[in-house]
């Protein structure tokens, strides 16, 4: 996010409508909201704007501020990191249970930092029941009564917090590519992040599941900006019993949507299971790019070593495992894993030591370019011509021939086909097509797409045949 704007970070305990209010000033629906406490874990980030001023909104997880060790230590820890950079602090509490020990705790904590919150006491629905702040001046000189469900006093609020701030609208420039991180819990999807970052930017525990929002983070690099999208690790459904893991799977696949490439991040010290395979298809079938990031390799190799000091040689010798022998071993079985993916780059990387991570950008640029790419329809239909279209199986009851061919659009590559069927081409045609495309033209990691024009047809042969009858 821009660093030149005023950045707002709202802290408080957990469930007192952090994420609300977050969504609220931004506009969006970037934080999960439910019922269920803890749901915000990273930092999640947004851009406001308020009479003329545009400022950076930071949400953090419930802080409990006594809590040193797990997932509780690090939200209050990535919570630090935000109000190290803080222009204010909003502490949001909750009107309806009146001050709380953690509430004072919490406060007290942000004035020893130097940062003195803003009290935001939520859950106040009019102005009747403004009397419900009163309780909450022993935390701070500057309290505010508000909805942040229904708007009430949120105004006030943002009187306070932009009153010195300079006047100015956020820059609204894109990256040059947005890359999603996607896979199943645990497979090192946000410390693939920190490290393509250089920052700890996402919460990495051992516990599965630990991101649920998504987390976004623009990275600069040699001239180019490229936004990652970190998110919740995609569960079976069966394994989703919480409403919050049920919304995080459901907002992994809408971000997914906002992506150019994904990085379908897999365990390699595992294999690739049925799962991996399942979300690698929601990416194909969204039209994404993808680049197949097989993870935990040092784990992998560890796991080949040791195999290998089992198997000693007969001269009682233990044979060195070579990296480039193992990986020629395993990328077959990956392949074999995604075959409906032949197209998608395979990388192997421990995103823990940064082993292979240098590698990724320039197959995200190569991937990206190729999502883009756009042929004339002069030079295709040269390329067609060139095509031996009778080599290509079909079940159809003529001749395939295709008259014509054009690129209607990119990202995806999408190409119209004039032909002389009356029905679809079959699939195992258009992979036929597909095939011979890729080998004439890079469209590395990027799905391809057909339209077909069909003939129609000869209504007066229809005529004929009804007057002879």
């Amino acid at each position: 996010m821009p660093g030149a704007l005023p950045s707002i970070v709202i802290v408080g305990r957990p469930n007192v409508g952090k994420s609300t209010l977050f969504n609220r000033l931004t506009g969006t629906r970037r934080s999960i909201v439910t019922n269920e406490p803890g749901i915000t874990r990273d930092r999640i980030y947004g851009i406001a704007n308020w009479d003329g001023c545009a400022f950076e909104v930071v949400d953090t997880g419930g802080i409990v501020p006594e809590e040193k060790a797990g997932i509780p230590g690090e939200i209050l820890r990535q919570a630090r990191l935000a109000i190290e950079k803080a222009a204010r602090v909003v502490q949001v509490v909750d009107g309806r249970s009146g001050p709380i020990p953690l509430d004072a705790e919490l406060a007290q904590l942000l004035r020893r930092a130097g940062k003195p919150p803003i009290i935001a006491v939520n859950k106040v629905d009019s102005p009747q029941q403004a009397q419900l702040a009163a309780p909450f001046y022993e935390l701070g000189s500057e309290v505010f009564p508000l909805s942040a469900e229904h708007g009430f006093g949120v105004d006030a609020l943002l009187d306070a917090i932009t009153h010195e701030f300079p006047a100015g609208e956020a820059a609204t420039s894109e990256p040059d590519i947005n890359i999603a991180i996607i896979g199943r819990p645990n497979v090192g999807k946000s410390t693939l992040l920190n490290q393509l970052v250089g920052a700890e930017r996402s919460i990495v525990s051992a516990e599965p599941g630990t991101t649920r929002d998504m987390v976004d983070t623009v990275v600069e690099r040699a001239g180019k900006s490229y936004r990652f999208l970190d998110t919740a690790g995609i569960r079976r459904k069966g394994k989703t019993n919480l409403i919050a893991e049920k919304l995080s799977v459901i907002m992994a696949r809408q971000h997914l949507e906002r992506a150019d490439v994904a990085l379908l991040v897999a365990d390699a010290s595992v294999g690739v299971t049925s799962h991996d395979a399942t979300i690698a298809g929601y990416a194909e079938q969204s039209g994404r790019s993808v680049i197949v990031v097989m993870n935990k390799w040092d784990l992998a190799m560890k796991a080949a070593q040791a195999n290998a000091e089992k198997k000693k040689s007969s001269s009682g010798k233990i044979q060195a495992v070579s990296p480039a022998k193992l990986l020629s071993q395993y990328e077959p079985l990956v392949r074999e894993k995604f075959k409906f993916l032949p197209y998608a780059p395979i990388i192997f990387i421990s995103a823990i030591t940064g082993e292979r991570t240098g590698k990724l950008f320039a197959t995200i640029d190569r991937v990206a370019e190729a999502r883009e790419r756009r042929i004339s329809t002069s030079e295709l239909n040269r390329w067609l011509e060139s095509v031996d279209l009778e080599r290509g199986t079909s079940p159809a009851s003529r001749k395939v021939k295709i008259f014509y061919m054009t690129q209607a659009s990119v990202a995806p590559p999408t190409f119209v086909l004039f032909t002389n069927q009356t029905k679809p081409l079959h699939f195992s045609y258009q992979r036929f097509l597909e095939n011979r495309l890729r080998a004439a033209f890079d469209f590395t990691g990027t799905p391809i797409r057909f339209t077909q024009r069909l003939k129609k047809r000869d209504s007066r042969r229809g005529s004929r045949r009804e007057s002879a009858r």
